[in-house]
């Protein structure tokens, strides 16, 4: 098939509605930024989302699970989740749970965490879901420990008692609540499928009682710098949220056949009130996908997809890097996921531009026009859009233009556009943290998220912007020249595709750039035409790989743009990231600073001229 940019252009009018933009200058210099479309009306409370689609559609399938590629989905109807929700809130309360003492959840997704998510919202308390990692790969658990103490949680759920044992374990004196899981451990585990109450007058006022305001979640950053905060997040941010959605989204509202194959942690924003919210909000179908993008566990990935058809799929960079090697290699799923996805959504980080072009070659090949491509931006308190891409940009990174309700302050940071935030959407704050509450916003209440921005065209604004770094990220070489860490890091793996995983840029007062570089191993075996099992160390010294980095290095320098846009040297690490020490999030994410703070021996290695170990830049 040839391409058709046309095609795809016309699908994306078709889908989104009109990007309109207003823009003022502040007597300070700055810029504010907002959407020209007033934010319509939202919901009272993600309650009402549940209670509506039960009585509209009581027998739709609101989600579905399964462990293995071979086992049935145990699905749940929007009729039977609120019954069973009802079912677990007045249990909650007889327990004398409250707005003080939160639901904290520390397993992955699966219908029993979803039902006493929502349970806990639906009658004003808070849930803190808590990424698994800190449970099932911490080997200090240090991190969840002060979670325990900070929440004072009234209830605690596991999936599967006997694998958080451990975890369970280390918290024991941190808290006084009963502990609760679908498949227990011992007779101190409560089973979850047991929770029985007759309460339902008090389910009913207490449901009627929650505000906009009320808390409905505490979501915790990643703690890379210090313990993790937990973020508050109201009834407010999270409908005014997917109102705003539903917006930018006009066919959600126009359709109804929404179903979404997700693996995203709920313990974050993304996947709890991104996609897990706009199911609900939209009364769709959400097949809870129990793989990731990580070796052996991306083939259950793969076969979920095979099994459902999502109308739009997420992901971040990583999962679409591993979908591309598998749609490259299965004409078959190739086919389906093209022919049957409206629109496809990354977000968490930039999208390396090979792996777009790669996804726009294929669908052009499958389906003869580019498939939307799309990306928004925010964070886990912003609930989390605050920016979205709502129509086809030519190119990776564009992470659009303020949604309905959002307002956007620019502020000038040296060569920089610092980004913050004002709208319904945003945090009132930080859980018993009332400093570093005072210390996110500005004079004018805006969230000052730390991140920075471009414009794709500062004349014309509703063509979007770019995410630009985190400013307290980028740095100066000794040349005094800056270095812009967030796009560099973006060039620097796709110049490094597909060794480079994920890339640490360095140089700070140095004079020259550098690359610490965490490898796709499975790559490298096959470049280096090693076993599947080979040892890291073994395989990085390849001459194979080491070619393959300095030709990129090579490509990456002859872009030209000077001294702040290569790497004169890389280093490969054999050690993945660590969770404990907050260098990775759940969803992939590498920290760049608490990488540099935990390696500093491998920065010393990478800058030593006798190391043997660093690949250096072929001179040209």
């Amino acid at each position: 098939m040839t391409m058709s940019v046309e095609a795809g252009d016309a699908r994306a009018r078709h889908l989104f509605a009109q990007p309109r933009i207003t823009s003022r200058q502040s007597a300070d210099g700055s810029i504010v930024l907002a959407s020209a479309e007033p934010l319509k009306d939202y919901a009272r409370c993600a309650g009402d989302w549940l209670e509506q689609a039960a009585a509209r559609v009581p027998d739709r399938i609101f989600m579905a699970e399964r462990a293995r590629a071979d086992a049935p989905w145990r699905q749940l109807t929007y009729g039977d989740a609120l019954s069973q929700v009802r079912t677990v809130a007045g249990w909650l309360l007889d327990n004398g749970l409250d707005a003080t003492r939160p639901v904290a959840i520390l397993s992955e997704n699966s219908v029993d965490h979803a039902v006493l998510m929502l349970a806990a919202m639906h009658v004003g308390i808070p849930v803190a879901s808590i990424s698994p990692a800190y449970s099932l790969i911490s080997k200090s658990c240090e991190k969840l420990k002060d979670m325990i103490a900070l929440l004072d949680p009234g209830i605690i759920f596991v999936s599967n008692g006997s694998a958080f044992q451990p975890a369970l374990a280390a918290i024991n004196g941190l808290h006084r609540a009963p502990v609760l899981a679908s498949v227990p451990a011992g007779p101190k585990q409560q089973p979850f499928s047991t929770l029985s109450s007759n309460s339902h007058d008090a389910v009913e006022r207490a449901f009627r009682a929650v505000t906009p305001d009320t808390i409905a979640k505490l979501l915790f950053t990643s703690g890379s710098t210090g313990s993790p905060k937990a973020v508050i997040n109201t009834q407010r941010m999270m409908t005014s949220n997917q109102a705003a959605r539903a917006q930018v989204w006009p066919f959600l509202e126009e359709t109804d056949d929404l179903v979404i194959l997700d693996w995203l942690p709920w313990s974050h924003t993304f996947g709890a009130n991104h996609n897990f919210n706009c199911v609900l909000r939209n009364q769709g179908t959400l097949y809870i996908d129990s793989g990731k993008p990580v070796p052996g566990l991306f083939e259950l990935s793969l076969a979920n997809l095979r099994d459902v058809s999502p109308t739009i799929y997420f992901n971040v960079p990583l999962g679409f890097e591993m979908l591309v090697q598998a749609l490259a290699q299965d004409t078959t799923l190739r086919q389906r996921f093209f022919e049957q996805t409206r629109l496809a959504l990354y977000a968490g980080a930039a999208l390396p531009q090979n792996i777009w072009k790669a996804l726009e070659a294929m669908s052009v090949e499958t389906v003869g026009y580019v498939m939307p491509l799309v990306s928004a931006w925010g964070s886990t308190e912003t609930a989390p859009m605050a920016t979205d891409c709502h129509f086809q940009a030519p190119r990776s990174g564009n992470i659009g233009v303020p949604v309905p309700g959002t307002e956007l302050k620019l502020v000038p940071a040296g060569d920089k556009l610092e980004v913050r935030v004002r709208g319904p959407n945003v945090t009132p704050g930080y859980w018993k943290s009332p400093e570093q509450t005072k210390n996110a916003f500005d004079d004018d209440g805006f969230y000052m998220i730390g991140d920075a921005v471009a414009f794709a065209s500062p004349n014309e604004p509703e063509k979007g912007l770019f995410f630009d770094g985190r400013v307290s990220e980028d740095f100066k070489l000794l040349s005094g020249t800056w270095v812009s860490v967030g796009r560099l890091r973006i060039d620097g793996v796709a110049a490094l595709a597909p060794i480079a995983q994920d890339i640490v840029v360095t140089g700070h007062d140095r004079k020259d750039i550098g690359f610490l570089v965490f490898p796709n191993l499975a790559a490298c075996r096959t470049i280096g035409q090693f076993a599947a099992d080979a040892p890291a160390d073994e395989v990085l010294k390849s001459p194979a790989i080491r070619d393959r980095m300095a030709q990129g290095l090579a490509a990456l320098k002859g872009r030209g743009g000077g001294s702040s846009t290569f790497a004169r040297y890389a280093l490969l690490l054999s050690e993945p990231p660590s969770v404990d020490q907050g260098e990775i999030t759940d969803k992939g994410y590498i920290n760049q600073r608490a990488v540099l703070a935990r390696r500093a021996e491998a920065l010393t290695r990478l800058y030593d001229d006798s190391s043997l170990e660093r690949i250096e830049c072929p001179q040209q």
